[in-house]
């Protein structure tokens, strides 16, 4: 009998992860009447029940301070899940999603709320046929308390035969010596192996999406670099202010929201070496060796802003949460450079900010001029990525007008998702990370060096706008609602960027 012929476009070494939790498991959520556990969290738990990829026999156990009844807890837990129209299941599979989801509530620095945690593990467990039950751990929590969380679970709540694995949300410290603080008090306690450090960017559809594009297609590899390419953007932006949460968003800033995780996990994966193969630590490998070409950020290569009222919508400051006169940048576009033969030269500009006028993040790759002579005045080939909203690939060409003129125009090649995949249910990035983390599978997950080097990069920028090295910048203003401040245009003409049509 032939062999069956193996299925194409596999990527073995990408399938392959670590060891998968399948029955015996207990997903304890830390943190669970908070608003990233609501919003974030149980929806991706609920996903995932519906599309039978949780254990089987899973229990789920929120744990907070917040005194509540089942009732009360399941009545949060559900209030972000949306009954998709015309499903008949969807009200039994989340009562069924209810019925093994509880609550336990306890305090997060003294070991008698987690002994109390552990017996209500045990428990559980108890009833399981398999003596070798799992724990996962989620900190949906501050940054505040992960130390004291992450080594009271380890002395109380470990499980001695089974798998334990701890999720950590970012943000991972506020610079390089919190950062390493960090880091080193949680692993004190927990192994690498067992630590899945979230950026849900690695999650995205279309950021995981670029290590095919990159390394399957040689039509595009052979341009990577710096001979065919100009500059590269990398731009988030929003468009809402801070909405009465100016005061937790004023201690961190858009460079510590945004740029140095979410931008910068975009950008390792975009300028990384191709890895031996697409196993977690290979690709962590390549990441880790790019990121480590990249010296710290210049203040002649950052540019700073704070959005004002305007349209109707009060300004940053405007904000009672925020501290009077506060300088903290709503708005940063940093330039970065790679010291290595491929991306020598290249700027990378990163670019975020809040009360924009639009929801967008994207990849905008522009590659150099063509040679004149036979053109004149002819467009920039750009490839452009984006990975919200609307996922979408396009690349922009040179091609003659149809007819008898001989003229060349602009037009694209368009892979927009929901219109070519038009069937396809794109995962949430919660869903297909907490997936990542049953498998044990760290390809999508920081690694500790990772996070280090990335901390180098941008404290010595951070410390001079929270004052630690001289004045504090002034961010130049911007109106809510606006494409930004009016000197991005210059900032990134500068680099070589060349504007073309309306875009960005």
């Amino acid at each position: 009998m032939a062999s069956p012929r193996p299925r194409s476009g596999t990527i073995p070494s990408m399938e392959a992860s670590g060891q998968e939790l399948k029955e015996n498991t207990i997903i304890v959520v830390l943190g669970a009447s908070g608003d990233l556990a609501k919003k974030k969290t149980y929806p991706a738990l609920f996903g995932l029940y519906r599309m039978k990829f949780l254990p089987h026999d899973v229990q789920i156990i929120g744990y907070a301070r917040t005194k509540m009844d089942d009732a009360e807890y399941h009545k949060r837990i559900t209030s972000y899940i949306k009954k998709p129209e015309g499903d008949d299941q969807f009200e039994q599979e989340l009562e069924n999603f209810k019925g093994f989801s509880s609550y336990i509530s306890g305090g997060y620095d003294d070991a008698e709320s987690f002994k109390n945690l552990n017996a209500a593990l045990e428990k559980i467990e108890s009833g399981y046929a398999h003596k070798k039950p799992n724990r996962v751990f989620y900190l949906a929590l501050p940054p505040s308390v992960f130390i004291p969380v992450a080594k009271h679970l380890k002395e109380q709540c470990h499980a001695p035969n089974g798998v334990n694995r701890i999720i950590i949300e970012k943000p991972f410290g506020k610079d390089l010596e919190s950062a390493r603080e960090l880091l080193s008090s949680v692993k004190e306690h927990w192994t690498e192996d067992e630590t899945f450090r979230i950026d849900h960017y690695l999650g995205k559809e279309m950021v995981k999406n670029l290590l095919v594009l990159r390394f399957a297609n040689v039509a595009l590899n052979a341009a990577w670099d710096k001979n065919s390419i100009s500059n590269v953007q990398i731009t988030f932006k929003e468009p809402f202010g801070t909405e009465g949460r100016g005061g937790y968003f004023d201690e961190f800033g858009i460079i510590r929201d945004i740029l140095q995780n979410h931008l910068m996990q975009v950008l390792s994966i975009l300028t990384m070496e191709r890895p031996v193969s697409f196993a977690a630590e290979d690709i962590r490998d390549e990441k880790v060796k790019v990121l480590r070409a990249i010296p710290p950020i210049e203040r002649s290569d950052t540019l700073l802003g704070q959005y004002v009222g305007a349209n109707g919508k009060p300004g940053y400051l405007d904000d009672d949460t925020v501290p009077r006169n506060s300088n903290c940048p709503t708005y940063a576009a940093t330039t970065l450079w790679i010291h290595n033969p491929r991306w020598e030269g290249v700027p990378f500009i990163l670019k975020a900010g809040k009360a924009l006028n639009e929801a967008k993040v994207e990849i905008r790759i522009q590659f150099k001029d063509v040679t004149q002579g036979i053109f004149k005045e002819i467009g920039r080939n750009e490839l452009v990525m984006r990975i919200q909203p609307a996922e979408a690939v396009y690349l922009k060409l040179n091609t003659k007008t149809p007819g008898l003129e001989t003229r060349a125009i602009p037009t694209e090649m368009d892979l927009t998702y929901k219109r070519r995949f038009l069937d396809a249910k794109i995962p949430e990035a919660y869903e297909s990370l907490i997936l990542d983390a049953l498998k044990g599978d760290h390809s999508n997950f920081v690694r500790h060096d990772e996070l280090d080097v990335a901390w180098k990069i941008f404290t010595p920028i951070l410390h001079w706008i929270d004052g630690q090295a001289g004045s504090k910048p002034i961010p130049v203003p911007y109106p809510y609602g606006s494409r930004g401040p009016k000197e991005v245009e210059s900032f990134i003409g500068k680099y070589g960027f060349k504007r073309q049509g309306a875009e960005n």
